[in-house]
């Protein structure tokens, strides 16, 4: 049976395509996963992929990816796999979101995949309100091919969920191990809200024992001020902690923080004018 904290890659048998029952989204996510070699270009001290390297998704096998994700979602819509392995409360399609085991833009094929998905829920009459979602660190959304992909989720009411656990350059070096510059980050998010409607997503936990800094509140409150003063339409935040133990070497470092913290920071982020979903 699977649950919130079971997110096992192997859980159906297949190599790109797995299930998971989803905290944030509240039922069954069909999980797309583009590096089944656990590679990514970022290093995030919360990651909970094994065994993870720095590296890109490989070449893709999109006949074997079409197929996997044509039986999964006739097994999901027509077959006994809610009954048999989700429990009741979660028994519903989410949304198919490509995540995984490293960065998904960063496969070659990534608007082909994007186009496999729309041909896959087309044929299938997926539901309009199963949304298709990227999981992305944002690192690689300038590229024309990525953003390709995004305008063609756009056309079937998909969403960005763009990565942004620290609003400095010291912050993203120390929690997601990646020399990202702050007016390239910001640069790569003004790009993907013009391409398909975006989200943000923030893990906001302890790290030895202390919660993130005042100055990283800061930070992070006048990055997203200064979006929505220059009119680019973030649709909100989804602000989140640990639920999962980190496979990465500093896991002893983190910790969750109490519910009432994240509540206060998210109160702190709604009063700039965006909706926020918290999961503690």
């Amino acid at each position: 049976m699977l649950n919130i904290v079971n997110h096992d890659r192997d859980s159906a048998a297949l190599r790109y395509v797995y299930p998971v029952v989803s905290r944030r989204a509240g039922g069954v996510s069909v999980g797309i996963n583009l590096n089944p070699n656990n590679a990514c270009n970022w290093r995030c001290l919360y990651c909970q992929v094994p065994d993870l390297t720095r590296g890109a998704a490989p070449l893709l096998d999109l006949a074997l990816l079409e197929q996997e994700l044509r039986g999964f979602l006739t097994e999901l819509l027509h077959g006994d796999f809610m009954q048999t392995r989700v429990p009741i409360g979660a028994r519903r399609i989410n949304d198919i979101a490509l995540s995984g085991n490293g960065e998904p833009t960063s496969a070659a094929e990534f608007s082909s995949v994007i186009e496999l998905i729309a041909r896959v829920r087309h044929e299938l009459a997926v539901p309009q309100t199963v949304k298709t979602v990227l999981i992305t660190n944002g690192s690689l959304l300038y590229r024309a091919d990525v953003q390709q992909g995004l305008r063609i989720m756009a056309g079937m009411g998909g969403e960005v969920w763009f990565k942004l656990d620290r609003a400095s350059a010291a912050g993203m070096l120390r929690i997601n191990d990646t020399q990202a510059r702050m007016d390239k980050v910001r640069a790569n998010l003004i790009a993907a809200m013009a391409a398909c409607p975006t989200w943000l997503q923030t893990c906001w936990f302890a790290l030895d024992g202390a919660p993130p800094s005042p100055e990283d509140e800061e930070d992070y409150l006048q990055f997203v001020a200064g979006l929505l003063r220059d009119g680019h339409p973030l649709q909100g935040v989804l602000l989140y902690g640990l639920a999962r133990p980190s496979l990465q070497r500093e896991a002893p470092r983190l910790s969750a923080l109490p519910a009432t913290t994240l509540q206060a920071f998210a109160e702190r982020i709604a009063r700039l004018g965006l909706p926020v979903k918290v999961s503690a």
